[in-house]
């Protein structure tokens, strides 16, 4: 096993998170989590043999206060080419995401091209308050 494998990218403006790149295919054994406990959305991925119990459980009902909507695009099949720019509208960089890998988005605004046929999973952290609230175009 390679534990030297590069699973995740951070993309950075300054000091600014805009996104990071997942690979989870290039996972380690175990449990990793590639976001940190105060990002909108969380991510991680499970590497486990046949047979592997999680212990029942739930998760805890309590208020959590989100100011932003984070956004995860996961490419279940194809590719796509997603351009991030700061909200004033200014290119940060391109990258390409290929099929069984994700980019979760912090900051920033984002667009995509899609480069094949392709299936995609979108997840966000809600409620949404639909296209004219939620979103700005630029």
């Amino acid at each position: 096993m390679n534990l030297n494998r590069k699973v995740s990218e951070k993309i950075l403006f300054e000091k600014l998170h805009i996104a990071t790149i997942i690979k989870p295919l290039e996972a380690n054994d175990g449990l990793s989590f590639y976001t940190n406990d105060d990002n909108y959305i969380q991510v991680g991925i499970w590497k486990y043999p046949n047979g592997k119990r999680l212990e029942t459980h739930y998760h805890n009902t309590f208020t959590r206060e989100s100011m932003k909507t984070n956004e995860t695009v996961y490419v279940v099949k194809g590719k796509l080419k997603c351009n991030l720019y700061l909200e004033n509208g200014t290119f940060i960089s391109s990258h390409t995401i290929n099929e069984g890998e994700l980019i979760v988005q912090f900051n920033g605004a984002h667009e995509y091209f899609i480069e094949e046929d392709s299936i995609i999973i979108e997840t966000k952290n809600g409620p949404y308050f639909g296209p004219e609230k939620d979103r700005t175009r630029i």
